[in-house]
């Protein structure tokens, strides 16, 4: 696996090169047009192209047109076949759902990560506009999860409706009540965008502030795409450079070395906390093998319990002068471990890890001092099913350990501040600089509380131009087209308090073309679409910002009939990318 976390951490350089024409299918309707009232575009339709690398412009509009990578008739077999030898040998893999131990236990059940054939084509231009919003888009979410008033008020409608966000909401109120500052404050954050084929414009879908996934699978897909262009070159017209370089797994790791050398504990450890069964925990195990890459005098001690409720890996070490990274331990845990004095407590004989925290706020995890708890989950009520896993919770933000993210950093992504930040003058209230708001206003996609009553009209009228969003992270949440008019129209006749639930948004429409798309052995030749996700890093103690930038890159790419999205809820597709 070693040699594999160099492949995956590697640089590849980010040359242009372009893919196929694309057909972009456009709403027709007063409300479409109401919408969309900064475009002034044509409808646009091109056809499926061929593999080479000339970007074109559209006439008159001055716009670059997508070309699909299109793969020779008889290349598309032997493609597919070289592609699933690679992702087996080089650990692109998730475990297979249809196995019974499949994410109960490292090395069984596994299966490809599903994938797209060749990248995705990407206008120069909305990539350095994605790059350019990742350190703003950081530094506002520190500063809202700093306005605890602005986010209790916000969310204070949602918490009646929705007993999930009430109960975060609660353990963050009692952090201001003890006026719990966090010192030192770690993001790991991914912002994901698609492109308008009506407007052109690059538009946020939503921003992640918690498990932000995928990572080490984005940097697999990458060079997997360079490796099949690199043994194709000559059939395929496409140099390998051309996929742009993607460093998420070892910015990560980057990232949270250092968060824990700020905690300045030699001895801590390293808490991820994850689900109990896990098909993606590979993606999650190449942030230590990237570590063990980045400092290759660390070494690894692989540790297994073999429960549903505990699994760990643990990485140490005694080494000096390391880039200032003497020793890390991490454990790998299911979010469950017992509170000591917790009578209450039951695990039915289950291996549990047994947390203290001590009077000056040390978190303690089976005799070790937790430097930082990095969380892969707790975004879902399911992650929380009794009051053990909630008390755990307020454990990890009552203590002095470094959270990513903490409860504040949680609920700044949520779907409801998120359309509060998008209304009028509510950006100016965090950020100062007048260019700045304009480039993050400039990527807000139409938002409103359902407490807009033309709105809701309006999508009742069109449900097809909407996505009705609840407060839930995960993939498979979101309501559309006639379910999102019979649940409007439910609601506004109940007249309950449950509008506060949902947020609208804006339906983005992207630009579809043709692709090659393989999942369990198998492949289809489907219209597609993607998503474009920038992953950042925030990391600050006191006053100083220690990290502030990127941190690599998601694209997922999806059947253009379908309307969620999302690799690890099983509707995407993982992609890479080439500069147009």
């Amino acid at each position: 696996m070693a040699a594999a976390a160099n492949a995956f951490t590697g640089a590849c350089a980010s040359q242009g090169s372009s893919m196929g024409g694309s057909v972009i299918v456009r709403p027709h309707s007063a409300v479409a047009t109401r919408l969309m009232m900064s475009s002034s575009s044509s409808l646009r339709c091109a056809v499926v192209g061929t593999a080479t690398a000339a970007a074109e412009t559209a006439g008159g509009g001055g716009r670059t047109r997508l070309k699909q990578l299109a793969v020779p008739p008889r290349l598309v077999d032997q493609l597919v076949e070289e592609a699933l030898v690679w992702c087996s040998q080089h650990g692109l893999v998730v475990g297979d759902k249809n196995h019974p131990r499949s994410g109960k236990a490292p090395g069984v059940g596994l299966l490809h990560a599903p994938f797209a054939l060749l990248p995705m084509s990407f206008p120069k231009v909305y990539w350095e506009q994605a790059l350019e919003l990742a350190p703003l888009f950081n530094e506002l979410v520190h500063r809202v999860s700093l306005d605890g008033e602005f986010l209790q008020q916000t969310l204070a409608r949602t918490k009646e409706v929705d007993s999930f966000t009430r109960r975060l909401l609660d353990i963050h109120s009692k952090m201001m009540e003890l006026n719990k500052k966090e010192e030192i404050q770690f993001g790991l954050t991914r912002s994901d965008y698609m492109v308008d084929g009506a407007t052109d414009k690059l538009l946020q879908v939503e921003l992640n502030t918690i498990s932000t996934s995928s990572n080490g699978l984005a940097c697999g897909v990458c060079e997997l795409h360079r490796n099949l262009i690199r043994h194709h070159q000559r059939e395929l017209g496409l140099d390998p450079a051309s996929v742009v370089e993607n460093s998420a797994i070892a910015r990560h790791a980057e990232a949270l070395a250092a968060a824990w050398a700020e905690y300045n504990t030699q001895s801590a450890v390293v808490l991820v906390v994850v689900q109990a069964e896990e098909r993606y925990m590979y993606d999650q195990y190449w942030i230590t093998v990237a570590l063990r890459d980045i400092y290759p005098l660390v070494y690894a001690t692989l540790l297994l319990c073999h429960a549903a409720y505990a699994r760990c890996i643990g990485i140490s070490s005694d080494i000096n002068n390391c880039h200032g990274f003497r020793s890390c331990t991490f454990f790998f845990l299911s979010f469950y471990f017992h509170v000591w004095g917790d009578d209450n407590s039951q695990n039915n004989g289950r291996n549990r890890a047994e947390g203290e925290l001590r009077p000056d706020g040390t978190l303690m995890l089976n005799g070790c001092t937790v430097a930082v708890v990095y969380f892969r989950a707790g975004y879902s009520p399911d992650d929380y099913p009794s009051e053990v896993e909630w008390r755990a919770r307020l454990m990890i933000e009552r203590s002095s350990a470094i959270k990513c993210p903490s409860i504040a950093y949680h609920l700044v992504g949520a779907k409801k501040i998120q359309q509060e930040l998008a209304k009028e003058n509510v950006l100016e209230r965090f950020l100062d600089n007048k260019s700045d708001i304009e480039k993050v206003r400039k990527c807000f996609a139409g938002l409103w509380s359902l407490e807009n009553e033309s709105i809701v009209s309006a999508a009742i009228e069109s449900p097809e131009l909407f996505v009705l969003k609840p407060q839930r992270e995960g993939g498979g949440n979101n309501i559309y087209g006639d379910n999102l008019r019979e649940t409007l129209i439910r609601l506004r006749k109940d007249g309950s308090n449950e509008i506060a639930a949902y947020i609208l948004m804006q339906r983005i429409f992207p630009p579809a073309s043709l692709s090659y798309l393989v999942r369990e052995g198998t492949f289809v030749r489907d219209n597609a679409v993607s998503e474009f996700g920038i992953f950042g890093a925030y990391l600050r103690n006191k006053d100083k910002v220690i990290i502030n930038d990127q941190c690599g890159y998601l694209l997922r790419t999806k059947a253009a009939s379908l309307n969620e999205g999302g690799v690890v809820a099983g509707y995407a597709f993982l992609n890479s990318i080439f500069l147009t």
